[in-house]
């Protein structure tokens, strides 16, 4: 799996995401600003809370529509199915179910003009469907900010003024509260309820998967019965959640962002009270913070230091002007840190990059900056986005190693700045030893590492199995993962580089071993349906392991496992057999979730109701074994 600029579970939001996702589609149901509201705000695009649309930066918001007349009862992934089924690709989608209409944006004009002329005046479920063209949202710091004007000038602010009293309490509680509420929002809940939450979650995650899987798949309905009565409404048995190893200081990977303190100094570089769409920009210190370790406290503090004595200004997201922007610290058990500044060159000459640069490395290398411990520096140039593509930042060198090192299982990792690696290793650890237990591997069987990132479970897993294939979109971290396994003396790995949708159906017809598991750690948002798809068609495919980072997110995935095989669905569906969550992120509502599947074609036998006039069983006068194929 592969992260940028803030991970796929990061609790404490960053500046930006680039986090490479299988798509880009974002579900926001029922926020507060329908067609009426957004019809009424602001003069214009040109200017106003619209100030943020410029032709030569890219905002979706740009290529905007509004889907109105929509049918009852819709949810976000039937209107994205609906829309990918007539060839139109959304690039956001803002559902307002309750009022029967949705916002959606496109990556420029040709596609929206596309999308117009297919949908508009379509049927869908007896209804009728008509498209407009939509008013760009608000910028939530100028909306917040002229509806703060209108209160003080006496003008009507009821939607300021219902919020007020809250804002206000939050305001008065010290900065340290504050900060540890936005990032660690469990920070003052006694651990063992902590774990019993996130349990709890869990539970609620498969017992819908249950329903969703008897919508899906009549024929496992016998099953389902079975299950559901032994596990708690439950397709499978869920274990006992393992807790992490460690509850503070255990993130090996933060992303800062730099702007003005909650306390009005400027140049703050640390985490935000609350998000931009939130009307919120103020920074406060990661000092006080339980989750962040004091390696990257330090190194937040040195930077921090040196960007207050340096000319050049905080890069605002309000104005688009100014440079510093972000600062990402990785760290590891063997004492190693790098850290990487995100800086907007603007319309400086590459002479003053070069100087600055320079500055950045005596400052680390001889000044102040010496005690950070900092062993590997590294400086992106980040300006506007001018497309809607995420690819990678190109990262500059600019002292110490390439890369930082890792131990995990007995074994060592490099970590190249783009690549992934689990934010918490002792965590991980225990991860992925419940991986290999449930994965059921002898010598003779071949693993996928699908998301393989620095190849961490492939390779903790090769000398127990026959041959280990990777896939990973990240160069930099495929490169890494080649390192590492030669690192550790492994031969019987290999990776390869690319979208696992275009890479995994290739990789898998080429598998001819008969005994073939996959192991799927992808991003928030799941793997593309066209894995999936690819899964259910690999025959000699009888085992899956899925570790999810957002269990919710990821249950389209779950159903596509199970769901029973169509024109679109091919080979035998998946039965979840095992679940389990493991806590990485203490403090926070996050946790991993471990799921095995089966192929059903694998038989199980199970006890179901006897029909009153068939003959009673051995086992029961009640139920009878009947097999489950």
């Amino acid at each position: 799996m592969t992260d940028v600029a803030v991970d796929k579970t990061d609790p404490a939001g960053s500046l930006s995401s680039t986090e490479k996702e299988p798509d880009d589609l974002i579900e926001e149901k029922n926020q507060d600003n329908p067609p009426a509201a957004a019809a009424e705000e602001g003069e214009g695009a040109a200017g106003g809370v619209y100030r943020y649309i410029k032709d030569d930066l890219f905002t979706s918001e740009i290529f905007k529509v509004e889907i109105q007349n929509l049918p009852k009862y819709i949810g976000f992934n039937d209107l994205k199915k609906f829309l990918n089924k007539h060839g139109v690709n959304p690039h956001k989608i803002k559902l307002f179910s309750k009022q029967m209409f949705a916002f959606v944006t496109f990556k420029n004009q040709e596609e929206r003009d596309k999308a117009m002329k297919a949908v508009h005046g379509m049927q869908w479920k007896s209804k009728v469907l008509s498209v407009r063209l939509a008013k760009p949202k608000a910028d939530p710091i100028l909306k917040k900010r002229k509806l703060e004007e209108e209160v003080e000038g006496g003008q009507p602010g009821t939607k300021r003024a219902a919020g007020s009293q809250e804002v206000e309490e939050n305001e008065e509680e010290p900065l340290n509260i504050q900060i540890a509420n936005a990032v660690t929002p469990l920070w003052n809940v006694p651990y063992e309820e902590q774990l019993k939450r996130k349990e709890k979650e869990v539970e609620g995650v498969l017992q819908k998967l249950t329903r969703e899987i008897g919508n899906n798949n009549k024929a496992m309905l016998p099953w389902l019965f079975v299950q559901k009565e032994k596990f708690n409404k439950m397709c499978c048995p869920l274990e006992a959640i393992r807790p992490s190893p460690v509850l503070t200081e255990y993130r090996n990977k933060c992303e800062f962002v730099i702007g003005v303190g909650a306390d009005g100094e400027d140049k703050t570089v640390g985490f935000r009270l609350g998000k931009y769409k939130g009307g919120s920009c103020a920074v406060v210190s990661p000092s006080e913070t339980t989750h962040v370790s004091s390696e990257a406290k330090r190194v937040v503090q040195g930077f921090q230091q040196f960007i207050r004595a340096n000319p050049y200004a905080v890069y605002s997201p309000e104005t688009y002007e100014g440079h510093w922007r972000q600062l990402t610290v990785r760290t590891s058990r063997i004492k190693q840190t790098m850290a990487i500044v995100f800086f907007n060159p603007q319309k400086l000459q590459e002479e003053e990059i070069e100087e600055l640069k320079r500055n950045l490395h005596q400052y680390f290398t001889e000044g102040e900056g010496k005690e950070s411990g900092i062993t590997s520096l590294y400086f992106v140039r980040m300006g506007q986005r001018t497309s809607a593509g995420t690819e990678d930042l190109p990262c500059e060198h600019v002292t110490g190693e390439e890369w930082i090192h890792e131990e995990l299982l007995g074994l060592k990792f490099r970590i190249s700045p783009h690549s992934f690696f689990q934010t918490n290793t002792p965590a991980a650890e225990v991860l992925y030893s419940a991986v290999g237990e449930w994965a059921q591997l002898d010598q003779d069987s071949t693993v996928l590492d699908v998301c393989c990132g620095t190849g961490t479970i492939g390779i903790s897993l090769a000398k127990r199995v026959k041959k280990v294939i990777g896939i990973e979109l990240c160069q930099e971290a495929v490169e890494d993962a080649k390192a590492n396994a030669e690192a550790n003396g492994l031969t019987n790995v290999e990776f390869h580089c690319g979208k696992a949708e275009d890479v995994f159906p290739t990789v898998l017809n080429a598998v001819v071993s008969p005994n073939v598991t996959a192991i799927v750690d992808p991003p928030r948002a799941g793997l593309h349906s066209k894995v999936i798809l690819a899964i259910r068609r690999a025959e000699h495919l009888k085992r899956l392991v899925y570790v999810a980072c957002n269990a919710k997110a990821a249950m389209n995935n779950f159903i596509d496992l199970c769901r029973a095989p169509s024109n679109r669905v091919r080979g035998s569906p998946f039965r979840p057999v095992r679940a389990m969550a493991v806590d990485l992120f203490p403090q926070t509502m996050h946790c991993e979730t471990i799921l095995l599947f089966n192929d059903s074609a694998l038989q199980f036998l199970v006890a179901v109701p006897r029909k009153p006039d068939s003959p009673p069983t051995q086992c029961s006068t009640d139920f009878h074994l009947r097999v489950i194929s």
